[in-house]
């Protein structure tokens, strides 16, 4: 009876935790490069896929930069307001097989993105393979 009882309860809180434990939502973005906190981008879910949006600019010179580098339907969108992950899946622990947007170079490149606890998302960048990019640590905003 105690076995059962306690698998049930660890059955519960897993199931809490992992839906406490969700991608979207509100994250502050840092610059891998510089260490400096750039925007806030929400994501979004939206027919089973995942999304993200710039939704502030913290760098007050910069809230009205424009996408000038980029091309096709972004090309000289303001950045603010610019969706720029697109079309994640899920995958196990991760969201894959979609692309984000790098508004400051124009360039689109493959991502991955994954939760590392519940307040920081690791967001990698690649063009081919996985191993050939780099991640930024992108944090909750509560």
């Amino acid at each position: 009876m105690k076995k059962a009882l306690l698998t049930i309860l660890f059955v519960a809180v897993a199931g809490i935790l992992s839906a406490s434990a969700q991608v979207t939502g509100k994250w502050k973005t840092i610059d891998d490069e510089t260490g400096e906190a750039k925007s806030i981008v929400e994501i979004y879910e939206q027919n089973g896929k995942i999304y993200g949006k710039v939704v502030e600019i913290l760098n007050p010179a910069k809230k009205n930069a424009k996408c000038t580098k980029c091309k096709g339907a972004d090309k000289d969108k303001p950045i603010l307001g610019l969706v720029i992950i697109k079309g994640l899946e899920k995958d196990g622990d991760e969201w894959t097989d979609g692309d984000i947007l790098d508004p400051n170079k124009g360039k689109l490149y493959s991502c991955t993105i994954e939760l590392d606890g519940k307040d920081k998302l690791n967001v990698r960048g690649y063009m081919g393979i996985s191993l050939l990019g780099r991640t930024q640590t992108w944090h909750r905003v509560k």
